[in-house]
């Protein structure tokens, strides 16, 4: 066998990896946002709870982590002798598990008060964030390209601000098909500071590899995800305890409309899909701003007028 022939067969492999994962963050992501809105719907009212879920599936990346993870692998050439302190390090997981739980809790208060479609379309702002933050932390160069994606994802998000006004009701007590304007407004302002925080996230975490750690090990990057994820997930815990929600789960799992074992499964499965579509986020789960709109019209009715749709129109082009 030619060279040439082995080298088409890695290359057509390291293709079809791209494409699993690709996949799996669109089908993942976008299942995440369902079944996180299925919850509210049925009965849910902690956010708390719906941010812990977010977080505590954490552990199931550690298989990989202690029999997969290559000890040697670097994704560049560059290894510096000279490695942060632990407290320099735990300084760092304990800074940005900080900022994760906070993060996740505005996701949980953007789903409980905005339609699906809505946040699903806002979520397309987390590209904008993300290269702000990024020429500041990370000296991103602002292409043509990349100013062309920011004006149109930043007009797509503030459309939605403009929202129909027969979508939107001035009391909170109104039909479940509508929301009140205050609640849209928290909504609104919750799931945009929730994208904020990931983009800075992203871009905090790419200074972190470049400044201080300066190398980009398997090992590392998963230590990256996992240490943080553990600080958030027992900041949310303890703040689960300490806001009294943990007291009504129980009455709450019973009161749920699908019933104890959908209550248990949604919380299960929403737990292990969102740490796969953390795995390989940010760009491609973007794409998911096409596809959860559409599932969020099928499943729970939501309206999709004429402001969403141009708004979905310009997210795309921008991800594009």
């Amino acid at each position: 066998m030619n060279e040439s022939t082995i080298s088409n067969k890695k290359r057509y492999y390291h293709w079809l990896i791209i494409a699993i994962h690709s996949s799996l963050v669109l089908v993942c992501a976008s299942a995440t946002i369902i079944l996180r809105r299925l919850y509210y719907e049925k009965g849910g009212k902690s956010k708390w709870m719906g941010t812990l879920v977010q977080l505590a599936g954490f552990p199931i990346q550690l298989p990989v982590y202690f029999f997969l993870a290559p000890k040697n692998l670097t994704t560049n050439n560059s290894i510096h002798p000279k490695q942060p302190s632990v407290s320099m390090l735990s300084f760092i997981y304990v800074s940005i598990g900080l900022l994760v739980a906070l993060d996740r809790y505005l996701y949980s208060v953007g789903l409980w008060y905005l339609p699906v479609s809505t946040y699903s379309l806002i979520c397309s702002s987390q590209l904008a964030f993300n290269a702000f933050f990024s020429y500041f932390l990370n000296s991103l160069k602002f292409t043509p390209y990349i100013i062309n994606s920011l004006v149109l994802l930043t007009i797509s998000s503030t459309l939605l601000v403009y929202q129909n006004e027969s979508s939107l009701d001035d009391d909170d007590d109104s039909d479940s098909t509508k929301i009140s304007k205050k609640k849209y407004v928290i909504g609104f302002i919750c799931t945009i500071g929730a994208f904020a925080g990931y983009g800075l996230w992203l871009s905090i975490t790419q200074l972190v590899f470049k400044k201080v750690i300066k190398r980009e090990t398997f090992k590392v990057v998963l230590d990256m995800i996992s240490y943080p994820s553990l600080v958030a997930t027992l900041v949310t815990l303890v703040r689960l305890f300490a806001s009294g929600e943990w007291s009504g789960l129980k009455d709450e799992m019973k009161g749920y409309e699908m019933r104890k074992a959908s209550y248990l499964l949604n919380h299960t499965f929403t737990a292990i899909l969102w740490q796969v579509s953390s795995l390989f986020s940010n760009a491609i789960s973007a794409l998911g701003v096409s596809i959860v709109p559409m599932l969020a019209v099928l499943f729970f009715h939501d309206k999709m007028d004429g402001i969403k749709g141009i708004s979905m129109v310009l997210a795309i082009w921008g991800i594009v």
